[in-house]
C-alpha cells in the first residue's frame, strides 16, 4: 500500500522535520537497506552513523534523538514511540494477505460442524464432528481438526497445521504451519521390564491474542487441560509437555523445552534452547536465559543462567572463574615446583 510521507506521518503519529512530505512511501526497510521510495527507522546510538549515508526517504526517530548531517532528501518522522511507530508503519504499507470468505468443495466438513459467518476454509482441510469455527477465521489448506476443537473468531490457522480433539482455541490467535495441538503427553509408568503408556485424556486450552510457531508442540494434559494464558507468544520448534500452566504475556523462545506440570507465570520469557524439569515454577517476569537448564523454582523478576541455573551474576563469576582455571593450574604449579626446592634445599 502506497501513501505520501504526509499520510504516513498522520497514521503513525509522528511530526514531519524536512521537506518533500508529498513523497511517495511504499516500503519499509531496516536502515542499512532502505532505498528511494521506502522508510526506516533509527532507535540506537550505534546505528547513528548510516543516516548520513542513508538513501531512505524518511526515518521515524526519537523526539530527543539528536542527528547531523541528515541527507537532505531524507525527511525524519519524530515521535516518542519510534519503534512502535515504525511498527504500525510496516503494517499499513505491507498489509497481511486476506482470504475470501469461502469454503473450498475439496475441505471435508462435518454435518455435526458449526461454521459461523466470514469464514475461509481451504482446500483439503479436515473438520470432523462437533467442531465450532468463530467468524472471521480463516482455516487454511491442509489443516486438520479433531472432533469438538473450538476456535474462537479472528483466528488464523496457517497449512497443515493439527488441532486434536477438545482442544479450545481464543480469539485472534495464529497458529503457523506444521504445530500440533494436543497431541498425547509423554507419560508411561516403568512395570514388569516394559513402559506402561499413561491415557492423556485432558486437553490444550489457549487464550485470545496468542501466537504458536511453526512447528511447536502443545501436549494435552493428561487428565485436565494444558494452558496458554492469554498474549502469550511462543516461537517455532517449541515443546510444551503436558498439564503445563503458562501465564498472560509469556515469551518462549525457539528450541525451548518445558517438561509436565509446570507453572510459567505471567510476562515471564524463556530464551532460545532453555529447558525446564517437570513440576517447575518459573515467577512473574523472570526471565530464563538461552541454554538455561532449569530444575528448580525461579524466584518472580529474577534472571537466570547456565546449566544447572543459577543467578545471573552468581553464574557469571562462576563462568568467569572457570575461565582463569588454566591459570590458576600453572600457578600452583610453580608453587608446588617452589614448595619442594625449598624442602630439598633444607634436606
Amino acid at each position: 500500500m502506497a501513501m505520501t510521507i504526509y499520510e504516513l506521518a498522520n497514521a503513525c503519529g509522528a511530526t514531519i522535520e524536512g521537506d518533500n512530505a508529498e513523497q511517495i512511501i511504499i516500503a519499509a526497510n531496516d536502515i542499512t537497506n532502505a532505498k528511494i521510495g521506502q522508510v526506516t527507522q533509527l532507535t540506537q546510538v550505534r546505528y547513528r552513523h548510516h543516516l548520513q549515508t542513508s538513501q531512505a526517504s524518511a526515518c521515524f526517530i526519537a523526539n530527543d534523538f539528536d542527528v547531523d548531517n541528515v541527507p537532505d532528501a531524507l525527511v525524519l518522522l519524530r515521535c516518542s514511540d519510534p519503534e512502535m511507530a515504525f511498527v504500525k508503519a510496516v503494517t499499513l504499507l505491507h498489509p497481511n494477505t486476506n482470504y475470501s470468505a469461502t469454503i473450498s468443495a475439496q475441505a471435508v466438513i462435518s454435518k455435526n460442524a458449526v461454521i459461523h459467518q466470514n469464514c475461509h476454509v481451504g482446500a483439503f482441510v479436515v473438520i470432523n464432528d462437533g467442531v465450532e469455527i468463530g467468524e472471521n477465521s480463516e482455516i487454511l489448506a491442509g489443516v486438520y481438526l479433531g472432533q469438538n476443537v473450538k476456535i474462537g473468531k479472528n483466528c488464523r490457522i496457517y497449512p497443515y497445521a493439527v488441532i486434536y480433539d477438545d482442544c479450545e482455541i481464543g480469539d485472534n490467535v495464529i497458529i503457523y504451519s506444521g504445530a500440533i495441538i494436543g497431541a498425547d503427553g509423554f507419560g508411561y509408568k516403568f512395570r514388569n521390564g516394559q513402559h506402561v503408556k499413561v491415557p492423556q485424556i485432558g486437553n490444550v486450552v489457549i487464550g485470545d491474542n496468542v501466537e504458536i510457531g511453526a512447528n511447536t508442540c502443545v501436549d494435552r494434559g493428561a487428565l485436565g487441560s494444558t494452558v496458554i494464558g492469554s498474549g502469550s507468544k511462543i516461537d517455532n520448534l517449541v515443546q510444551i509437555g503436558h498439564n503445563n500452566k503458562i501465564g498472560q504475556h509469556v515469551i518462549v523462545c525457539g528450541q525451548t523445552g518445558i517438561s509436565g506440570s509446570c507453572t510459567i507465570e505471567n510476562y515471564a520469557i524463556l530464551a532460545g534452547s532453555a529447558g525446564i524439569a517437570d513440576h517447575v515454577k518459573i515467577g512473574q517476569g523472570a526471565v530464563v536465559m538461552a541454554r538455561a537448564g532449569v530444575a528448580n523454582d525461579v524466584a518472580p523478576k529474577t534472571q537466570v543462567f547456565g546449566s544447572p541455573a543459577k543467578e545471573k551474576r552468581v553464574a557469571y563469576r562462576e563462568q568467569v572463574a572457570i575461565s582463569q582455571l588454566p591459570d590458576l593450574l600453572k600457578t600452583i604449579k610453580r608453587l608446588e615446583e617452589r614448595v619442594v626446592e625449598l624442602e630439598n634445599s633444607k634436606a
